[in-house]
């Protein structure tokens, strides 16, 4: 009788417990999803998601902060030419386009290496055909100059051809210039009758020619509206100066060179200030 009784409480018992675990199980799931806790799979899948979504924003931010390099500030020149212009028997600092753009710089502008398309012996048609060949000329230049005519003198070519031939290469001058002639200098040819290789042929008729070449030169170029630099009576100094003559008897030397850049500087750099 005993042992009935004791089996029988402690059936109960173990009933009892079983009940309250249940009812244990069953409160800690509904407060489970009360509180939107989520299962651990589907809480790793989030979690990949924001990771993903981290890393977008990260690509995003950084091609926005890509740095774009600005455009140059510097200005742009090309020269036009023969021997004058590329600076025959002289260094290449004593060019007068390059002597130009220095001086150019040490009045504040910010200036590119100029573009010198010039060749010794060049006549006007050597130049045109030179700039027909040309693959790298711009479509628009600061500052364009242009110094030819000496070698059809030379050559003793008619004159018509220089009258026919000059206004094209100015006209592409102009052109290049961005169509503003103001952009545009032109310098007279130099009297190279003066120098020793001068001096042992005719300087008399040197000199008569090449004023004749000028003054067709001058007014051509005006009547573009294109400013006309004389710097032919600075090289007539040389005859007394021989300082201003290279060592090759006939060409200008870095000095004469400067001197045209005197002449030709204030009225460039006002043109050229913003």
């Amino acid at each position: 009788m005993y042992v009935s009784i004791l089996m029988t409480n402690t059936m109960n018992n173990w009933s009892m417990k079983i009940w309250i675990l249940g009812w244990f199980i069953l409160v800690s799931v509904a407060c489970q999803e009360e509180s939107g806790v989520q299962p651990a799979g589907d809480t790793v899948a989030q979690n990949d998601k924001d990771d993903q979504s981290d890393e977008t924003d990260d690509v995003t931010d950084e091609e926005e902060q890509v740095d774009v390099p600005p455009a140059t500030s510097e200005l742009s020149y090309l020269a036009l030419g023969d021997s004058y212009t590329i600076g025959q028997s002289v260094a290449e600092e004593d060019r007068w386009p390059v002597q130009l753009v220095a001086e150019l710089k040490s009045e504040g502008l910010e200036m590119s290496a100029p573009k010198i398309i010039a060749r010794t012996g060049w006549t006007t048609t050597n130049l045109i055909y030179a700039m027909d060949q040309e693959k790298e000329l711009s479509a628009r230049y600061d500052l364009v100059s242009l110094l030819i005519g000496v070698n059809n003198q030379y050559q003793r070519q008619p004159i018509e051809r220089f009258t026919t031939e000059y206004p094209i290469l100015l006209d592409r001058a102009i052109a290049l210039a961005g169509g503003e002639p103001k952009r545009v200098v032109v310098l007279s040819i130099p009297d190279y009758g003066v120098t020793p290789f001068g001096q042992s042929a005719d300087p008399e008729r040197i000199a008569e020619e090449i004023d004749e070449y000028n003054r067709l030169k001058k007014q051509m170029t005006e009547n573009k509206g294109v400013i006309f630099f004389d710097i032919t009576e600075i090289s007539r100094e040389a005859k007394s100066n021989p300082s201003l003559i290279a060592v090759d008897g006939l060409h200008p030397s870095g000095q004469m060179y400067a001197r045209w850049v005197e002449t030709v500087l204030p009225w460039i750099t006002e043109e050229l200030k913003p």
